[in-house]
């Protein structure tokens, strides 16, 4: 499968979504979005989306934007699975229609996220149990689009995921993070942790080891998940 990626700043990458695709013998190619240099969408079997500290609405001071909903657009009209993660899920959702807004409170660190009635019910976010614990890792957040399935939820945002056509999803939540993913993060958006009811200190979120095999696991059984519905792509 031909999977292309985009990223938006140097220190969020796939994480361990790559070590997933080069397990299953998945090609792999990517955008720095800045650059626009996005192929065509009959190239694309697979889209992903990554995060980034810009805000999906600022187009005036980030140009780019506009051509990566644009080819984003392309993507989900060619019939092809896309995936969005924190800022790639805001753009994925206002692409289909939702809008991106501020949170009502920042979320950063490690908190439980439980799944809705529908996302058990999904043959992708059904695979996972009903409550886990996720990364959080944003400010904003998306209004669910039209016609759209909401599989998941947390106490400080409801929209954590949704599913739409069986193979465009969004993700709120971090699952891709390994430890030197949040180091980086860490390291560039230190900023971010500043007091909050939503905010844990750069020692707790570093400080819970154990939490990166469980993401990966779970990051890895989602992938798989995903991966097995629409072949025709």
């Amino acid at each position: 499968m031909r999977i292309h990626w985009i990223q938006h700043v140097a220190f969020e990458d796939l994480g361990t979504i790559q070590s997933w695709a080069e397990s299953r013998l998945h090609a792999l190619t990517s955008t720095l979005a800045l650059t626009e240099d996005f192929p065509s969408a009959a190239e694309v079997d697979w889209l992903i989306v990554m995060g980034g500290p810009m805000s999906a609405n600022d187009e005036l001071g980030n140009p780019w934007l506009i051509a990566e909903k644009r080819f984003i657009g392309h993507v989900i009209d060619s019939g092809a699975r896309v995936l969005g993660i924190c800022l790639g899920a805001q753009l994925v959702a206002e692409v289909l229609g939702g809008a991106v807004r501020p949170n009502p409170e920042p979320e950063i660190g490690w908190f439980p996220v439980r799944l809705t009635n529908q996302g058990r019910s999904s043959s992708v976010f059904g695979v996972m149990p009903e409550t886990f614990v996720a990364g959080h890792w944003h400010g904003d957040t998306f209004e669910l689009p039209p016609a759209v399935v909401h599989t998941a939820s947390s106490e400080a945002c409801p929209n954590q995921a949704f599913e739409y056509e069986g193979r465009v999803w969004g993700l709120q939540c971090h699952f891709e993070w390994d430890r030197a993913a949040l180091e980086r993060l860490v390291s560039e958006c230190g900023s971010d942790l500043v007091a909050g009811r939503y905010i844990q200190s750069a020692e707790q979120l570093l400080g819970q080891p154990e939490r990166f095999d469980e993401l990966r696991e779970l990051m890895h059984r989602l992938l798989d998940a995903m991966d097995g519905t629409n072949r025709t792509r």
